[in-house]
């Protein structure tokens, strides 16, 4: 029996130990759904409910295994679909790899249905590799070439194959004038600064007295390395989002995320430091990090591409962060644990009990920031979690303090609505015996999230643990944006835009045969989770919160938070005043010990 190019396909992609294809049929790649019935369904074909699922399910799937994601779609409209999601990847510095259908050669340029130049489409997602395969002795190099791509640039790759040449049969490259030969693999590598800029830069960090520390994803294999680097600087240490599970939440000195999102600790963290170090993160928020001038700072990126970007640099260090800081550390001084790193300490342990205090804080029906607060207690030791964009993102965020081997992610750069529930699907097929939980609010839960409860149903048996927790902040409001207009705009909810309508999630989950219950009462909060936690198949938890709770910036001021209240009550003005003054109250409970300055 002949190989077909399709064949020979999913023959590479076992090769490069490919397992899950998270991918949407059509006729566009049809060679390749035969080539799978005759490899057994090996890599096994995922199908989600829609292609951008499946791509967000391969960036989850990679976000959480470190290994290549790979998604597959047919021509045109398929194609079209994933677009989201790979660029969620792309922004995110995450490896997937794209194997899209395209009409056949004979029909190219001839207006044909479902013909759209992918090439062009594609240009720019895929940008470090996008390859259209016209003959079959371009293959297995473009192939590993894409795999080796993705890999090292972290990033996303794509692989054009049209119908017609799916179906012919495989001839591999020969050893003739422009054929191109191929290998498989790809060895580890750790790049590492020359000693002349390390010995430079220890001698910025020995300088300072007021040393703080910004660390991203890329600083998350050089953990042991972090943590002796802030003992022996007597540093604080500030996580980006997508460093979240970077570093433990239970260190007294990790101040926790940085940003709108972020916590107070981090902001004054910045605004007080002299010497700033950053490791594996581009944040982007240049208002967040110390003022121009006032500390002299290192940065030290894997990607060239990505150094030198935010802040003004005084050294930009290209290098692994853990072997960067495997080589660095012996130039570096002890510093005495003085005023500094206490009041780091100190900081710290004050904004957690303002969590506390703000969790607690009555709401109608349930706050927000209960429901998750009381998550934090109660989360396994080995679990992974994802959150969507919007004020559930917020929670997250400054509630949720990882320990351990627990992992977290979101949607960083992008931010983009909908990949909270593909994310944690994706992340079962990378660990199966692992509990997820996604945090998600309802406007991304009608999104994209209830279709995706398909899928979770369709595969969840196949999971060698079936926790998988999909809890819905259910406020009947696109929160995030209704108070980034009231902050921003001084504008009330544009109701029109911003009310949604009210959905039973969990008794569509039932219906699936998974697990549901709906939560009205603060009260019945924390039983909900442990029912959840003890199901024996994934659950939909559908809180009723509150959506006049606000996710205020660590750094907002009682005059912006007025401005806020002022717009919600505008059209009423006889009330302002009065209603104001019990808003100012609440908001007051819930500021780092209640200081009305900050």
């Amino acid at each position: 029996m002949t190989t077909k190019v399709s064949d020979h396909i999913l023959e590479r992609l076992r090769e490069w130990e490919v397992e899950h294809v998270f991918a949407y049929a059509g006729d566009g790649i049809n060679g390749l759904l035969a080539a799978w019935g005759r490899a057994d369904n090996k890599p096994e074909f995922i199908q989600s409910r829609h292609e951008e699922m499946s791509a967000f399910e391969a960036v989850g799937y990679a976000k959480f295994s470190g290994k290549v994601g790979v998604c597959a779609a047919t021509s045109g409209p398929g194609a079209i679909h994933l677009l989201n999601g790979l660029y969620d990847a792309k922004l995110d510095h995450v490896p997937v790899v794209a194997i899209v259908g395209q009409t056949n050669r004979s029909a190219m340029g001839g207006s044909y249905q479902q013909e759209v130049d992918l090439l062009s489409l594609y240009k720019d997602v895929a940008s470090d590799f996008c390859e259209m395969v016209t003959v079959p002795e371009q293959l297995p190099g473009v192939i590993d070439r894409a795999f080796r791509t993705a890999y090292a640039r972290r990033t996303v790759t794509a692989i054009i194959v049209p119908a017609d040449v799916q179906e012919l049969d495989y001839t591999p490259p020969t050893h003739e004038f422009k054929m191109v030969p191929s290998s498989l693999g790809m060895a580890s590598y750790a790049p590492v600064p020359a000693d002349e800029d390390l010995l430079k830069a220890a001698e910025i960090l020995n300088a300072g007295e007021k040393v703080a520390v910004l660390i991203g994803q890329g600083a998350r294999g050089a953990r042991a390395e972090v943590e002796q680097l802030a003992e022996v600087l007597g540093a604080g240490v500030a996580k980006a989002l997508l460093g979240k599970d970077a570093l433990p939440d239970d260190l007294p000195y990790v101040t926790g995320s940085i940003g709108l999102l972020g916590t107070r600790p981090s902001y004054e963290l910045m605004q007080e430091c002299d010497t700033l170090l950053v490791i594996g993160s581009s944040f982007p928020y240049a208002q967040f990090l110390p003022e121009f001038g006032q500390a002299r700072a290192v940065q030290i990126d894997i990607d060239p591409h990505m150094i030198g970007l935010r802040y003004p640099f005084e050294l930009n260090l290209v290098g692994d962060a853990r072997a960067t800081l495997t080589k660095l550390l012996p130039h570096l001084k002890k510093k005495k644990h003085g005023k500094w790193r206490k009041k780091i300490e100190k900081d710290t342990a004050r904004w957690w009990e303002v969590m506390e205090r703000r969790a607690a804080v009555e709401a109608d029906p349930i706050n927000p920031e209960h429901v998750v607060h009381t998550l934090d207690a109660l989360l396994p030791d080995d679990v992974i979690l994802a959150a969507d964009s919007g004020s559930a993102a917020n929670w997250y965020a400054r509630h949720l303090r990882l320990r351990g081997s627990m992992r977290g992610s979101l949607s960083g750069t992008l931010a983009t609505m909908g990949p909270g529930v593909p994310y944690v699907i994706g992340a079962k097929f990378a660990h199966p015996g692992r509990p997820a939980i996604a945090l998600v609010g309802d406007g991304a839960m009608q999104m994209n999230g209830m279709a995706e409860l398909i899928t979770a149903a369709k595969y969840w048996q196949e999971w060698e643990n079936p926790q998988l927790i999909v809890a819905v902040l259910n406020n009947q409001d696109l929160n995030q944006v209704t108070w980034e207009m009231r902050a921003m705009s001084g504008a009330p909810q544009f109701l029109p835009s911003q009310a949604l309508p009210d959905v039973a999630y969990a008794d569509f989950a039932r219906t699936l045969g998974l697990g549901g219950a709906r939560v009205e009462k603060p009260g019945d909060v924390k039983s909900a989770w442990r029912q959840a936690l003890a199901s024996d198949r994934p659950f939909v938890l559908d809180f009723r919160t509150d959506p006049a709770v606000p996710p205020i910036p660590p750094h907002a001021t009682l005059e912006q938070i007025e401005a806020a209240a002022t717009a919600i009550l505008k059209g009423d003005s006889d009330t302002v005043d009065v209603l104001k003054q019990g808003f100012k109250s609440k908001v007051q409970e819930m500021l780092p010990g209640g200081r009305r300055d900050k």
